[in-house]
């Protein structure tokens, strides 16, 4: 029912990847794309939910795993609505997101890897994050002092230094 009043299935796009590699900016031009096209969306990031859901919890490795749990489920709980949830987190660990990808029937999550190297997201750091980590200002920082565990078997990986963010778009919309 849900599907023939929108038009399309209700699916969850997740963007993986280190701080800076450009995770919330395709994300945020997919949006942009698929809601130009007539697709129903709604785009899930730090920013709506670290501010709101997820304001209780802290960067601890138990804490990243509970935030992404709850991003997990209210991303299912949108595509049950028919809608094409986009989310962009680091969500460093393979098990939280593999937690994730269960929550979901086949072929309705499209786990995308943003594959960028660790200087260029260090080089597009516009909060000096990277640095505060490297200096002991930071602690759990993803790729400085955290681990982050590479998807095994993304759907997508794109590599925005070397990719137009148009490009990158054009293959998304493939999978979508």
């Amino acid at each position: 029912m849900r599907e023939k009043l929108n038009g399309h299935a209700g699916k969850c796009v997740w963007f993986t990847g280190l701080s800076g590699s450009g995770k919330s900016s395709l994300a945020n031009a997919l949006e942009v794309e698929l809601n130009r096209q007539g697709y129903h969306t709604m785009l899930l990031d730090g920013d709506n939910i670290r501010h709101g859901l997820c304001k209780d919890l802290g960067m601890g490795e138990a804490d990243r795993t509970e935030n992404i749990r709850r991003v997990g489920e209210v991303a299912r709980l949108f595509a049950e609505a028919g809608v094409i949830v986009i989310t962009a987190f680091i969500s460093p660990f393979r098990t939280d997101r593999e937690t994730v990808r269960r929550l979901f029937d086949e072929g309705d999550f499209i786990e995308v890897h943003v594959d960028t190297p660790l200087d260029i997201c260090e080089q597009r750091d516009p909060k000096g994050l990277y640095q505060k980590a490297r200096e002991g200002k930071i602690r759990d920082f993803t790729g400085i002092n955290s681990p982050y565990e590479v998807p095994t078997r993304a759907e997508l990986t794109l590599n925005t230094a070397y990719m137009s963010q148009q490009e990158a778009v054009g293959q998304l919309l493939k999978l979508v």
